[in-house]
């Protein structure tokens, strides 16, 4: 991934410096930077990775995913707030993951510590399981395990060719 980038970039500077302009303008940079993704994308074949726009892509996608799951958790724990009579579960849940390395484990853990209303208080020691605090387990176990599974396939998207 990270040649493709560079050659792109390459590219783009080269298609800049061939265009004999008198100052560098940004829109033949650009110009050359997409000429660039096309040539990268017809060399494909030749890189054995996936395109790196892909990845670039799936990482948006991760971001907006959080972002979402943030703002639907916030309101959940809002509601929780704001209601004359606290009316919640606390419980912890075991949960099983399918994460692969140090990197990803961290992620997962890490997006659901920052999402309300649930913690990840420990991971076992074969580094397969969570252990999840969650504020109301009655009320938002579905949810939050529906979260995990959309975090666990975006941080998968990100991270795996």
């Amino acid at each position: 991934m990270p040649a493709q980038f560079l050659i792109n970039i390459t590219i783009a500077f080269l298609w800049t410096l061939l265009m004999d302009e008198e100052a560098f303008y940004l829109s033949t940079f650009i110009t050359g930077y997409l000429i660039g993704i096309g040539i990268v994308l017809i060399m494909q074949r030749f890189f054995g990775s996936q395109f790196y726009l892909l990845r670039v892509y799936s990482a948006i996608k991760l971001l907006l995913i959080f972002i979402s799951e943030l703002f639907q958790s916030s309101i959940l724990i809002l509601k929780q707030i704001l209601s004359p009579k606290l009316n919640i579960k606390p419980g912890i849940i075991t949960y099983e993951h399918n994460m692969e390395g140090d990197y990803e484990l961290t992620t997962l853990a890490l997006l659901l510590t920052l999402t309300p209303g649930s913690v990840v208080m420990e991971v076992s020691p074969d580094g397969k399981i969570f252990y999840i605090h969650a504020m109301d387990v009655e009320e938002s176990r579905e949810a939050l395990l529906r979260s995990i599974k959309t975090f666990e396939k975006a941080i998968m998207e990100v991270t795996r060719n």
